[in-house]
């Protein structure tokens, strides 16, 4: 199993998404499936917020941005959830 990504922040981003998708509370994979649904419909260059309180989401969603060519800007993390901020190849 690998660890967290070692681009997690303590403050909050101040990268303007082109969308956000509110995957709170949802069991995995939900969280990167939305992300992924978002992301197809996309331009290339947007960036897309994934707000997430699944902890599976800082092992699938880095792994997944890698694997589909995809930059995973920033992770932030919030008192109760992370945000992850992708941007579309």
């Amino acid at each position: 199993m690998r660890s967290a990504p070692s681009i997690i922040c303590m403050t909050e981003s101040e990268i303007e998404p082109a969308a956000t998708v509110d995957a709170r509370g949802a069991a995995c994979p939900g969280p990167l499936m939305d992300l992924i649904g978002t992301i197809r419909d996309a331009e290339s260059g947007d960036v897309v917020c994934l707000l997430s309180d699944n902890e599976q989401s800082l092992t699938d969603v880095p792994e997944w941005a890698e694997e589909a060519g995809n930059e995973l800007l920033t992770v932030d993390e919030a008192d109760d959830h992370y945000a992850f901020y992708v941007a579309k190849s």
